[in-house]
């Protein structure tokens, strides 16, 4: 995890617009630097660094004495450099897995090096020989990257949108700050004056293609056919591989755990496998929640299944409303249903970094969209369309739970790693038939939980307990989270407010005051800037006026059972 900025082309002072590189100084607590471009006064890079890999070489931008025309500012972790490096015979100058970028670069161009690259990733790639500057992200954005570009040329790249919005430009405030998309990379020319040009936007990777990568994989070519007990441990080989490789790191290794089955079956892996490779200190599991939630309840059964060093931050109401603004600024969204389950995320990321020494924080992002986790699946009128929703959520990633992944735990310094977003776990998922991974006999899920469940990895009740939305399950099942929000909310904002919404916000105007409250909150810091946000989160097939599980006629507690 880092925090990455550069310009090109920029007609004001240097120094001043390096102020705007500040606002991003939380994804990289350790060092900082700031560097020119040799020949071009007017184009810089700016980087925070948080020292995960390669302790002593690791800043950045990178440049190796092989290239010296090439500059490399990245923020990811590339799980295949040294395959990747043996396959090629690349002659290493560092010990930092982004120095394999510079050399696939130098191989195969812009095409070969995005698409080798398995991790997640958002770089910028300067090659002042050819006058080229390359941008690319990788195929679920779990790496945030933003971009500006005006019509005279002047390009500002940055991690997060904030270390941009304030930048200035001769022709004005530069405007048009908009997501650079997953999956793509960007070729743009570079003038002698310093200012760019684009030449091609190209989708390198799309979630349903098996990655080139596999080629130089660690697990070797998996039995093909599609009866079940072949599915199932091709399910658990690829998944288990996912965690594996995710182990690259010099910093402590911590695991969220809310209890549900996503971040249970991530705890469970990550902490067998830890000891099979002699890690020699204890996994720290982190859960949150209001006194006796549904959460703080099942995860701490699931820490005394696994023997992990299990911590619980217990969220008081009061916390987490003061917490809403900030959660709001870190995140650069006024999504309803991000910003609820943000708030816990959010805390319980301030008390890894404050109380312990973990850095590097595994998480179960990405399971709901890929294995069809969310309630409202039941409802989905075919397999077919079931499996179309599924792919839709994961492209959708980028501007919800990723999102909200990325910022809660970068806002403090920390690097998340989603193990269930894993290209080939991901891309063998979905080429799955679809009959075979919609809901089954009422349960959500319902392959990936059978897949586990000779394993003894879990508690059989954890193995099948019902959905939860984050949000709600930190909550107590007499009042959930969302309500609790609401509650206050209705105090704050007037009904008259909320009928002239509609003028006020033309584009996704706010239907409740709970949104409007978001969205005000929004405007104060990113006026203007509505378009990052689409649309809302919002459930399919049913008539759901909020994004809670908890409004859904399936919803069911476990303690009603």
């Amino acid at each position: 995890m880092c925090g990455i900025w550069a310009l090109f082309g920029s007609d004001e002072c240097l120094s001043v617009q390096c102020l705007s590189a500040m606002k991003i100084a939380h994804r990289g607590p350790d060092a900082f630097r700031f560097e020119n471009v040799n020949g071009f006064t007017n184009c810089c890079f700016g980087f925070h660094r948080l020292a995960v890999v390669d302790q002593l070489y690791g800043m950045q931008p990178i440049r190796v004495k092989k290239f010296p025309y090439l500059w490399l500012c990245y923020n990811g972790e590339i799980y295949n450099f040294k395959q990747l490096q043996k396959q090629f015979g690349f002659d290493f100058q560092t010990l930092v897995d982004g120095e394999v970028i510079l050399h696939l670069y130098n191989r195969g161009g812009i095409e070969q090096t995005a698409s080798m690259l398995d991790g997640v990733f958002a770089f910028i790639l300067l090659d002042t020989a050819n006058r080229k500057v390359f941008l690319a992200r990788d195929t679920y954005g779990v790496r945030p990257l933003f971009k500006v570009l005006t019509d005279d040329g002047f390009l500002g790249v940055c991690s997060e949108a904030k270390g941009l919005i304030n930048l200035k430009h001769s022709t004005s405030l530069c405007s048009k700050v908009e997501p650079f998309l997953p999956g793509h990379y960007e070729v743009l020319d570079l003038k002698p004056s310093g200012k760019v040009a684009s030449v091609e936007l190209v989708k390198f990777h799309s979630c349903k293609d098996e990655p080139l990568h596999v080629a130089c994989d660690t697990v070797e070519a998996l039995p093909s056919g599609f009866d079940l007990e072949t599915v199932k441990s091709n399910i658990r080989i690829l998944f288990e591989n996912a965690v594996r490789k995710r182990l690259m790191a010099h910093r402590r290794i911590g695991c969220l755990l809310s209890g549900g089955l996503d971040s249970s079956l991530v705890a469970a892996v990550l902490l067998k496998l830890m000891k099979e490779i002699n890690i020699n200190y204890p996994l720290q599991t982190f859960a949150i929640g209001m006194e006796n939630s549904p959460d703080l309840l099942a995860a701490r059964k699931v820490a005394a299944h696994i023997g992990s060093e299990h911590h619980e931050v217990i969220l008081n109401t009061e916390e987490g409303i003061q917490a809403i603004e900030e959660v709001i600024f870190s995140l650069e969204t006024y999504d309803i249903t991000t910003i609820r389950a943000s708030i816990g995320m959010y805390l319980v990321s301030k008390y890894i970094r404050k109380k312990t020494d973990s850095v590097v924080i595994f998480s179960g992002e990405g399971s709901d969209e890929l294995t069809q986790g969310y309630i409202y699946f039941h409802k989905a009128p075919s397999p077919e369309e079931a499996a179309e929703e599924s792919e839709r959520l994961l492209k959708e990633l980028y501007l919800f739970d990723v999102l909200r992944a990325d910022r809660t735990t970068a806002a403090h310094g920390l690097e998340l790693r989603v193990p269930f977003l894993d290209h080939r776990f991901t891309s063998y998922y979905l080429s799955l038939p679809a009959e075979l991974r919609i809901p089954k006999n009422g349960i959500e899920k319902y392959l990936l939980r059978l897949s586990f469940e000779d394993s003894n990895l879990l508690p059989k009740e954890i193995l099948w307990r019902p959905k939860e939305a984050f949000s709600d399950g930190i909550a107590s099942v007499k009042k959930s989270w969302f309500s609790i929000l609401q509650d206050y909310i209705d105090q704050q904002v007037d009904d008259l407010l909320l009928e002239k919404a509609e003028e006020k916000y033309p584009f996704n105007p706010p239907k409740t005051k709970e949104s409007y409250y978001y969205r005000q909150i929004f405007e104060k810091h990113y006026s203007g800037r509505s378009s990052w946000l689409p649309h809302y989160w919002m459930p399919r097939w049913v008539k759901a006026t909020d994004p809670s599980a908890r409004t859904l006629k399936h919803y069911k507690s476990a303690t009603q059972e």
